[in-house]
């Protein structure tokens, strides 16, 4: 079905037939049908709801966008779609509009690249982080279980050798008592040892817990920047919203994009393009501090947080770090020639001027691209707005 055909198509019988193929309507097709039947009442008798007018209208772009795009009717594909018209996931929303830029339409191969990129990225580092979890709480037990032990035969060892002292006083001459306080003794070497064991052991339980901090500490560290990463900042952004709302201070987020950058990788290499992300990130950290929070997001895109500042104050830091930039003469190493002008743009949000810190970042997020749209070079702030 072409995109003329199915714009022409009934709400109803899109949605039904959109259901059918997504295997999502059958199991009650009867409650899908009078939903359709109800919806179209209601928007004859002028009565229709705004949930019900959002939903038609959400499952129209939807439908819209895949029979646009030719792609096929799959679970996977409508979560993509979804995604990148609601903005529900950043990263999707960022490549599918890149596609879009570049090649002006989607393929079926793209969005599953697209989809299987995003889910190596999202998972490998939350996966690491849940296993790092599980295995700590083991250790945990495992010392506790440890100390425990080792506390136990070492007031064992101590009874066992004061019984043998007194023995060895009541009766000197008693073979059947000198055999008993050998055999004690015996014992008291064989939890002696056990001891000794148990603490060669916890010593390297201990190496092993400092060492699984290190490993959650690099699994949320950007390993060539050395910045903290995307799920580092994501926990951070979640609890200093908590602080700042509790002492009513301004919370401001901000997204900065290397402009042109695949231009720098293209002309100069990638070895090139790393040094500049590296230091760029350099230049940003400088600004950072107890309230101040900046991170690799991903790519070329940085991300920073700042406490206690209102988003005009933050605005500005950012965009003296973008002049900054913009001054450096930068010089490719391997062929010593100098690097055209190195660049970033910027977009700021204030975070409380949104429902919630999400929405916030998809705030600076547009802000940024706007600031592109613009010319690049610049920092823009984020209009509030009501949505």
């Amino acid at each position: 079905m072409s995109a003329a055909q199915a714009s022409s198509e009934s709400f109803g019988g899109r949605l039904a037939r959109l259901g059918r193929m997504l295997g999502i309507a059958e199991a009650n097709s009867d409650q899908s049908a009078s939903f359709v039947e109800q919806a179209a009442r209601e928007t004859g008798n002028g009565r229709l709801s705004r949930e019900v007018e959002r939903r038609k209208t959400l499952y129209e772009d939807v439908g819209s966008f895949l029979f646009a795009h030719d792609l096929d009717l799959t679970p996977l594909n409508f979560g993509l779609a979804l995604d990148y018209i609601t903005g529900n996931d950043l990263a999707i929303e960022k490549a599918v509009r890149a596609i879009l830029s570049d090649k002006g339409k989607l393929t079926n191969g793209v969005a599953e690249r697209i989809i299987a990129d995003q889910r190596a990225e999202e998972l490998t580092p939350d996966t690491l982080h849940d296993m790092l979890e599980k295995v700590e709480e083991n250790l945990n037990q495992l010392t506790g279980i440890a100390d425990q032990s080792s506390n136990s035969a070492k007031d064992f060892g101590a009874a066992l050798q004061k019984q043998a002292a007194e023995l060895t006083k009541s009766d000197p001459g008693s073979d059947t008592i000198a055999n008993l306080v050998s055999l004690t003794r015996t014992m008291i070497e064989k939890t002696r040892e056990v001891e000794v064991r148990m603490r060669d052991g916890q010593k390297q339980t201990r190496l092993l817990q400092k060492n699984l901090e290190n490993a959650r500490k690099a699994a949320e560290q950007d390993h060539l920047t050395g910045l903290p990463n995307r799920r580092s900042f994501e926990n951070t952004l979640r609890d200093e919203a908590a602080v700042a709302q509790r002492n009513n201070e301004p919370l401001t987020v901000a997204f900065c994009d290397i402009d042109h950058f695949k231009n720098i990788n293209d002309s100069h290499g990638h070895d090139a393009g790393d040094r500049v992300l590296k230091f760029v990130a350099g230049l940003l950290a400088k600004i950072s501090g107890d309230k101040c929070h900046v991170a690799r997001h991903g790519g070329e895109e940085f991300v920073m947080l700042f406490r206690g500042m209102t988003v005009a104050e933050a605005a500005k830091l950012v965009d003296d770090a973008r002049a900054d930039m913009a001054e450096r003469n930068l010089v490719d190493r391997k062929t010593g020639e100098r690097m055209d002008q190195v660049t970033f743009s910027g977009g700021v949000a204030d975070v409380f001027a949104y429902s919630e810190p999400r929405e916030a970042l998809k705030a600076a997020d547009r802000a940024l691209y706007l600031a592109k749209e613009h010319g690049r070079n610049r920092v823009y702030i984020a209009r509030e707005t009501d949505d």
